[in-house]
């Protein structure tokens, strides 16, 4: 049965080995079950050869004891660094551990020069029963069995922890640790026959056990069965990726989502996978975690999906030791829609705010403009009758070269007068031309502070003299002095301004709004003042942050943030205020020279 045992040993653990050979890139904890492997498989192999070749040729058991020992000398070392391995997924090898590696190192010397001093065994057998150890032996096999336990102890602990102790691993695992322990304790009370050979078979089949219950259900990591079945619940996609950004792990979501198949994914270079999915901030970002730890994401759009995803990308460390990446896939499609919608409907209130705000504008000037072409109508009519009077007067002896130029004279302060109002509704319709743009056709260029009052003047005309407020011009800067922007938006944020300040009053007839214009230190700053009702508390907070208004149903809040938005925007400049209830407010528009 022994031989048997050892025979089939050799063969598995060989299997185990080519396995674990043919693996490339192998992680730290691949490489240190290929060695606790390769120990084992020492280990029964010249066990097997003492035990065949002692019982048919005349030779010294011991000598086959040597070459044992230097593999079940520092198998338990190994153990050892499995169970820290699998607790930390990665481990840096640290000076410290040399000194695990000296009792091993030490016994191996004093088997191979026992006779001298007989300190590993005063009579050595292959029958367990009649071996007689030395003084040193006992030091040995605690040292041994220490690391044997702290070893295996980290192994099922951190199973237990991460998946239950009910679950395939942990079971595996325990069944591991109790073979060795049952074997030798009932070998011990003679309870079963037990040889030399005993022990390396247990340890050869508790080592493969592990194996098993690392690889077959961690699948090459740590990754624990409840929390897997947990993440696969989460509707966020991930991957984790290893050093090699390999794909090592991955929930059920990420495969639903990118209509993925396991096998075609685990153990892939991500940007193979990438090939078909095109996340072109994907590589930069992974070396930038890689090198620096930090968590990165960005927006992407995966076409073959019809998706969009904030990917965030975050770096796997473990005592400062970079194990490897994750990449989460937050499913962000409803939300780039739900903005879609959002920023349709702001522009269609955006468009409805100016055509309403274009509607009054014009009715004022329909108002404004009835005086200069009736005074152009009646100008014409007595230039008609200047006309038919120097027609008669022609030939008539009774008409002096004075009354031609009496009638000359008439006609030009009748065409003067045309050309007066004429150029009015120039300005006029130039005024109503600026502000019916669009307010996405910016037109950048300089204009002066003249040419601001000018059209504010023209445009708030009507709207002032119908409320019988009075605009106060108070002009501290020169008329000539140039800004540069879109003279339109800012004309449209005064006008708007003024005509809050209107409605400060609450209809009010004969009060005054003050518009200062001044320079502070690199800025001009435009001033409207109104000693109206005031704002609240509560409206001054949320000014500029929402749209918000005082006007109960007959605002929608869009005048003043659009204004702050324009200011921001098109020149670079700001808008502060100051209000207080029942005693008035002044709004400063500060634009940059």
């Amino acid at each position: 049965m022994e031989t048997i045992g050892l025979i089939l040993s050799c063969i598995v653990s060989l299997i185990f080995i080519f396995y674990f050979a043919s693996k490339k890139n192998k992680n730290q904890l691949q490489q240190i079950f290929f060695i606790d492997i390769f120990l084992t498989f020492g280990v029964c192999l010249f066990s097997l050869a003492q035990k065949y070749l002692c019982m048919h040729f005349d030779i010294d058991p011991i000598i086959f004891e040597y070459f044992i020992y230097i593999f079940t000398s520092y198998l338990p070392v190994a153990v050892f660094f499995t169970g820290i391995i699998f607790a930390n997924t990665k481990i840096v090898f640290k000076k410290k551990y040399i000194l695990l590696f000296i009792i091993p190192t030490l016994s191996i010397f004093l088997l191979w020069t026992n006779n001298f001093h007989h300190l590993m065994y005063k009579h050595y057998s292959i029958n367990f029963n009649e071996t007689v150890f030395g003084d040193f032996f006992t030091i040995y096999i605690l040292h041994a069995y220490l690391l044997y336990a702290i070893g295996l102890i980290y192994l099922l602990r951190y199973a237990i922890k991460n998946s239950g102790i009910f679950s395939k691993q942990a079971i595996l695992f325990i069944i591991a640790v109790l073979i060795p322990i049952t074997v030798n304790v009932l070998g011990s009370l003679q309870v079963i026959p037990m040889s030399i050979y005993t022990t390396p078979i247990c340890f050869n089949i508790t080592v493969i056990l592990c194996a098993v219950a690392v690889f077959k259900f961690s699948f090459l990591n740590t990754t624990p069965i409840a929390l897997q079945r947990i993440v696969d619940r989460i509707s966020d996609s991930y991957i984790i990726l290893n050093e090699d950004n390999e794909i090592t792990d991955f929930n059920k979501s990420f495969l639903t989502t990118f209509h993925l198949k396991e096998s075609n994914v685990r153990n892939t270079n991500v940007f193979d996978w990438d090939k078909s999915v095109h996340l072109p901030k994907l590589q930069k970002a992974l070396q930038t975690v890689s090198m620096s730890s930090k968590t990165l994401s960005f927006e992407a759009y995966v076409d073959s999906i019809n998706k969009f995803f904030n990917v965030e990308i975050s770096s796997i460390v473990n005592n400062k030791m970079f194990l490897g990446t994750l990449i989460l896939f937050k499913d962000i499609t409803q939300h780039m829609h739900d903005l879609e919608e959002i920023k349709s409907n702001q522009d269609m209130l955006i468009e409805k705010e100016r055509f309403a705000s274009l509607g009054q504008m014009i009715g004022g000037i329909a108002h404004n403009l009835k005086t200069p072409i009736m005074s152009i109508a009646g100008a014409t009519e007595a230039l008609t009758d200047l006309i038919n009077e120097y027609d008669a007067s022609i030939g008539d002896p009774e008409v002096t070269n004075e009354d031609h130029h009496d009638i000359a004279k008439d006609m030009s302060s009748w065409i003067s007068k045309i050309k007066t109002h004429t150029a009015y509704m120039s300005d006029v319709i130039t005024a109503v031309k600026g502000q019916a743009v669009e307010t996405t056709d910016t037109v950048s260029a300089e204009f002066t502070i003249e040419e601001l009052i000018k059209r504010v003047n023209i445009l708030m005309k009507h709207e002032l003299k119908n409320s019988l407020i009075e605009l106060n011009v108070d002009m501290r800067v020169p008329e000539s002095l140039c800004l540069h922007g879109d003279v339109n938006c800012l004309v449209q944020v005064v006008n708007n301004l003024i005509s809050n300040a209107i409605q400060s009053y609450n209809g009010e007839p004969d009060n005054k709004i003050d518009f200062i214009i001044e320079k502070d230190n690199d800025s001009i700053v435009l001033a409207i003042k109104d000693y109206g009702c005031g704002m609240s508390k509560e409206v001054q907070n949320k000014l500029f942050k929402e749209m918000i208004t005082t006007k109960g149903k007959n605002g929608t809040g869009l005048g003043l943030f659009m204004s702050y938005s324009n200011i921001k925007a098109h020149f670079n400049g700001n808008i502060t205020f100051e209000s207080e209830k029942d005693k008035g407010t002044v709004f400063k528009i500060i634009v940059p020279l």
